[in-house]
Order: structure tokens, then C-alpha cells, then sequence
């Protein structure tokens, strides 16, 4: 295990400890949370070392990397997520028609397929083997492992996009440096997020899905991405919900709560989430779109 002992965001060694709680999802081992006194960024601490990070994704159970659709909540899941793809291309094209893009995260390639078919220019970055091969064979994509990051040309896309990803990466403010220099200077960074500062975090606390410690290293809240893409040279110019991440998250939640009826309850508290959030826009997972300064 790996301690952090510096604030991820602002470097502060204000470090304290924040609560505990398991990975409810899939191991059931207990690990610790921290915060930051200085910035209030609240990270998951100590953290597995980068090498044995891999095990704790080797689930069927791990959607975005499931490459089939048995199952009723797989076949859900993939109803909710092409629903998403249309929801999100709505978003891009407000700020941009068409162009290269880059998908960090890709996972089975749903989204870059999306953007293929609509003529765009399409790459992809995934770590995680299957779920790329499965992207290449299916939709003949250009994906790459992370390596390939730091082989691609400045100022090259002008759409970079991670859905889900940003909470996973052990290094952010380099990830986000990156971002900058590969994205064109009339580009659109779009990243969405669990929010921590979210109804339905408040409402299940150690309990809520959102955590998915350890694979979710960092938990952003409003405040604290935006003092991060801040920091790393963007401005945030729109936010959008994604509400149906509520319903998912509450199901979860419920389930490690070892809650009868998970997935009744999982929607009632999901619609609850998303009704009181409708006043602070402070919903379950949030999509930010940001531009260079």
C-alpha cells in the first residue's frame, strides 16, 4: 500500500483522517479515507500500489469493462449507456460540430464508436486489455494502452474527453497537464465525475457506491475539481447531471447495505437524489466541460 502524505491537489501535509469504509462491489477489504485541511479534497488513503491495482477490476461485475450483456443488470446498463451516448453527443456539438477526438478511458469503445459513425476522427486510450481488444475486434478503433499518451502530438484534438476516469488515475495533476498539451486552443475538455458532495453521498455516507474504494483513488466534490482544473490551466465553462448515475449509485449503495428490495429502493432514492439536487445542481455524477485559459 502506498501513503500519501501531501494533498493531491494543493500540497498541503494537512493531512486527516476522514472515515473507513470497504469495497462493498467486490473484495470487501476495509480501507481508510482521508481529507485535506487545507482544500477539503478527500482521497482514499493509503492507496494499492500501482502493480496490484489491476486485481481489483478483475470482475465480471465491472460493467464498463464487461464485453457482454447477460444478465438483467447488464442489459440495463448497456440500455442506460446508449441512451448516454446520445445525450452526450447533444452536449459536444453545442460547442463543437466535428473533429479529432480523444477518449482517455475508452473502456469497449461504445463512445468512440459513437463519434466514428458520426464522422469524427477517433482515438482511444485504454489500459485494461480485454475491454481494448474488444473495441479494436468490434468497431475497429485506434485504442492504445497508456503509454501511447505520451506519444501523441501537441495541440492534436479538438474534443479530449474521460468519462468516469479521472477518479482512477493515481497521478491527476499530471494527467491533467497532458489534457492541456494535447488539446488544440479552441479545444473542449469534457470530464465527468462522481460528486461526493452529492445527495445520495450524503444520504448512504460509507456506504455510498461512488467511493468503489480502492479503484476510486479521488473524490471530487464541486469545489475541489475546480481548484484542479484551475491549477492545471483550465477554466470550467458549462456542467451538466447525469441522472441516471443516481439510480445505479442508490442500487449499489442499498446492496451493500445488504438492503432487501436493493433495486426499489436504489430507484426511489435515486429520484429523491436528483429531485434535491435540481436546487444546488449538485448531483450524483456531473459532466464539466472546460477550455484551455
Amino acid at each position: 500500500m502506498m501513503e500519501i502524505n501531501k494533498c493531491p491537489i494543493c500540497n498541503s501535509t494537512e493531512i486527516i483522517p476522514y472515515f473507513s469504509t470497504r469495497d462493498y462491489f467486490f473484495t470487501n477489504e476495509e480501507f481508510s479515507i482521508s481529507k485535506c485541511n487545507s482544500c477539503n479534497f478527500i482521497f482514499t488513503n493509503p492507496v494499492p500500489a500501482k502493480e496490484e491495482i489491476a486485481k481489483y477490476y478483475n470482475t465480471d461485475k465491472y460493467l464498463s469493462h464487461d464485453t457482454n450483456s447477460n444478465g438483467l443488470l447488464g442489459k440495463l446498463y448497456n440500455t442506460i449507456r446508449d441512451f448516454n451516448l446520445k445525450n452526450k453527443y447533444s452536449i459536444i456539438k453545442k460547442y463543437i460540430q466535428q473533429g479529432s477526438a480523444l477518449d482517455i478511458g475508452s473502456g469497449t469503445g461504445e463512445f468512440l464508436n459513437f463519434l466514428k459513425n458520426k464522422n469524427w476522427k477517433t482515438h482511444g486510450i485504454e489500459p485494461e486489455k480485454k475491454a481494448r481488444e474488444f473495441a479494436i475486434n468490434k468497431y475497429k478503433l485506434e485504442i492504445f494502452d497508456e503509454n501511447k499518451l505520451n506519444q501523441l502530438n501537441k495541440n492534436e484534438f479538438d474534443l479530449i474527453s474521460m468519462w468516469h476516469v479521472l477518479e482512477h488515475v493515481y497521478e491527476i495533476n499530471e494527467r491533467l497537464q497532458i489534457i492541456h498539451s494535447l488539446l488544440k486552443d479552441d479545444g473542449i475538455f469534457i470530464n465527468a465525475l462522481p460528486m461526493i458532495d452529492s445527495p445520495d453521498s450524503l444520504r448512504f455516507g460509507k456506504y455510498w457506491a461512488g467511493l468503489d474504494v480502492p479503484r476510486h483513488l479521488h473524490h471530487f466534490s464541486h469545489d475541489t475539481f475546480q481548484l484542479l482544473a484551475n491549477n492545471c490551466g483550465f477554466e470550467l465553462i458549462d456542467k451538466y447531471p447525469l441522472k441516471f448515475d443516481s439510480y445505479y449509485v442508490s442500487y449499489l449503495s442499498h446492496k451493500a447495505l445488504n438492503n432487501s428490495l436493493a433495486l426499489i429502493r436504489g430507484l426511489a432514492d435515486g429520484c429523491i437524489s436528483n429531485m434535491k439536487a435540481d436546487s444546488k445542481r449538485n448531483y450524483s455524477s456531473m459532466i464539466f466541460v472546460l477550455r484551455k485559459k
